[in-house]
């Protein structure tokens, strides 16, 4: 009898995958390996407490808001502490910039990274047991190791990052980043705790017949925006809007599609967050062949005035984010 047919191929895991792409990254030194295999240990306790959801006491909000103004959820408090301590302990960070914080935390080390990150993406919907996920970008500090942090660290443009992904907690966890050479998604194998590529080199189709946005807000939409969902209409293309932005996302990026949070009257600089949402999400876009605008210019190519700036978000299939900004017909 054949080997494979008593023990099958169970797949690449991500630590053998990193150590065997290390030599695509710049500074291939093993810091960045580190932080990856760091934010992967996160997720996967982040991903324990989710499933215990409804079992005990963690959803629901906390009481207080976080700095943009929303309510905090207690998966939102856990996750920031879970991926805190990783990194803290991992030692190649040197700061991290969280939407659940004011300012940057200074880890007071000589890392020589900076991480963005959205700890928990959607947690709201955590009590309809609604896909949620986490958002990381990576960055490398730019002042010598030993001196304080900066802005100069901290405000960098999206076309700095390093690496980039998300995580994906939903009827599978998935893992799926970028460094710069395509981009990769690797599913959690839960009764051996390993995340395992089952996505190589994916990319998102040139075009696409699905949109996402919350029509609720439509009467508040630019009249370009209105058209477009028009078109959609009249061309009778699938509407698909979770509310969860990176399971927005990930099916686009897998399906095709568009996914667009414009701005609107309450909100005319956008409302999602540019340096640990868009950034990341326009990253993994361009590398897979897609597109990611603000309407007028490359997400990418917006440099923060601070940590918690908002941008419009138009990110997909590259035909569609044209045609949606009006740049072809």
């Amino acid at each position: 009898m054949e080997q494979s047919r008593i023990a099958h191929p169970i797949g690449t895991a991500l630590d053998r995958f990193i150590k065997n792409n290390q030599g695509q990254f710049q500074y291939a030194s093993g810091e960045l390996s580190q932080l990856l295999r760091d934010l992967a240990l996160a997720s996967k306790v982040v991903n324990r407490e989710v499933n215990k959801a409804g079992l005990i006491d963690i959803m629901g909000p906390v009481g207080s808001t976080n700095t943009t103004g929303e309510q905090q959820q207690k998966l939102d408090v856990l996750a920031n502490i879970r991926f805190t301590r990783a990194l803290t302990k991992g030692g190649e960070a040197c700061a991290i910039i969280s939407e659940e914080t004011e300012s940057y935390t200074d880890l007071q080390n000589d890392g020589k990274y900076v991480i963005a990150i959205d700890p928990l993406d959607g947690s709201s919907n955590i009590d309809v047991n609604v896909s949620i996920g986490t958002i990381f970008s990576i960055y490398r500090r730019k002042t010598p190791i030993g001196s304080p942090i900066t802005d100069e660290d901290i405000l960098q443009t999206g076309e700095e990052q390093v690496a980039a992904g998300y995580i994906l907690y939903g009827s599978s966890t998935m893992l799926v980043y970028t460094t710069g050479h395509g981009v990769n998604g690797f599913t959690l194998e839960p009764t051996l705790g390993e995340y395992v590529l089952s996505h190589p080199d994916m990319t998102i189709p040139e075009d696409g017949t699905t949109y996402s946005i919350n029509e609720g807000m439509a009467n508040h939409f630019p009249e370009q925006v209105k058209k477009y969902i028009q078109y959609c209409k009249d061309n009778n293309y699938r509407a698909r809007y979770i509310g969860s932005l990176v399971a927005d996302f990930h099916r686009n990026l897998l399906k095709g599609g568009i996914y667009i949070y414009p701005s609107t009257k309450k909100d005319p600089g956008g409302k999602l967050r540019l340096m640990y949402e868009c950034n990341a999400l326009a990253f993994l876009a361009e590398q897979a062949g897609g597109a990611a605008t603000d309407g007028q210019q490359r997400i990418l190519t917006i440099r923060p005035a601070d940590l918690h700036q908002r941008t419009p978000l138009f990110i997909g299939s590259k035909r569609m984010v044209e045609r949606a900004c009006g740049v072809s017909g």
